[in-house]
């Protein structure tokens, strides 16, 4: 099978190596494709030049082949199996119209909660679209999603054998949205220390919530990765969750990223059927699920029960379910079993 990989207009390189959501999803399928036995071919000029002494890289972008040009001919004949793409392209007519000429399979994963795609983007079959959660599947019902759990990865984030941390871990990007300072009052109630790690989106929340994201028991970090990064995720005894009331979790990387790593996740939810659900069991984690009238001191209490309960489980077995369920291989099977 020849596979290309896609990269995505960003801010952040190829494949990054902290923060990304899509970049990292894409690193993901790509790394998990070859060990699979695909060949890869890596398109788009994103990709760090450090890449090609072991990928095959082009630096072509769909949207921007000109029809009957040789960069369209050359795309033609390499005869590609399968385009793994960020979920904007399906619906970007000039990416389509490109695509349409190589007869090929496209697969995304749905990381945005909103984005409108075009009515035809996806027939379920060739077009494939994939899905986080239940909830995710729900807002996307009309383009035929797939359920899939979401991985990703970076450069050197290579997971070693679990062990038990001592203080608590959040990471994420810091704004309204992921809603940290839920994370840091819980940790307050237990009297015990978290450790905050993420790039800060908004200095005004931060302001907002400086008696808790400022208190002793709290450590910003700031944003991690590699090596670092995995230490950071080992290093809690649980892997705290949160997000505010009116967000949708679209994949959050988080999760396999704490789970593979071996760190058990207490999650705080305001519904049934979100990511939180989708990927944790009754062995790997607790989610607490809060009604959104209640006020935040009484969600605080909810996640500070639900760490306590996380806290009993095994990190080992934590570890072996993580790295089965959020395993590059597996994920890149998944993205192609629907192939006609």
């Amino acid at each position: 099978m020849l596979v290309g990989v896609c990269d995505f207009p960003s801010d952040y390189p190829f494949p990054p190596a902290a923060y990304g959501g899509i970049e990292r999803w894409l690193w993901a399928v790509a790394v998990g494709a070859r060990a699979a036995g695909a060949d890869v071919h890596l398109l788009g000029p994103g990709w760090i030049p450090d890449l090609d002494r072991e990928w095959t890289r082009k630096p072509v972008r769909l949207e921007g082949v000109t029809a009957g040009s040789l960069a369209e001919q050359d795309l033609r004949r390499t005869a590609y199996d399968l385009l793994v793409v960020g979920h904007e392209y399906p619906s970007h007519p000039g990416w389509v119209r490109t695509w349409e000429r190589m007869d090929c399979d496209v697969a995304t994963f749905q990381h945005s909660p909103s984005f409108n795609h075009s009515a035809d983007a996806f027939d379920g079959r060739r077009s494939r679209l994939y899905c986080y959660s239940p909830e995710m599947l729900e807002r996307y019902e009309d383009h035929q999603p797939i359920a899939e759990l979401a991985v990703h990865l970076g450069i050197g984030e290579q997971e070693p054998q679990a062990t038990t941390g001592d203080d608590l871990v959040w990471l994420g990007r810091i704004d309204s949205d992921k809603a940290p300072h839920l994370a840091a009052r819980a940790a307050e109630l237990l009297g015990r220390r978290i450790r905050i790690v993420g790039p800060i989106f908004d200095e005004d929340y931060v302001r907002a919530h400086k008696h808790l994201l400022g208190a002793d028991h709290v450590e910003l970090t700031g944003q991690l990765g590699g090596p670092a990064k995995i230490a950071a995720l080992q290093a809690g005894s649980v892997f705290v969750y949160t997000y505010a009331r009116h967000y949708v979790e679209a994949g959050a990387a988080v999760f396999g990223e704490a789970l593979r790593a071996g760190t058990p996740v207490a999650a705080l939810s305001w519904r049934e059927g979100t990511c939180a659900d989708a990927a944790t069991c009754d062995q790997t984690g607790v989610v607490a699920v809060a009604d959104p009238a209640e006020d935040d001191e009484k969600a605080a209490h909810r996640l500070a029960e639900a760490i306590v309960q996380a806290e009993e489980l095994e990190h080992s077995t934590v570890q072996e379910i993580g790295q089965q369920r959020f395993h590059p291989i597996r994920h890149f099977e998944a993205l192609t079993s629907a192939q006609c």
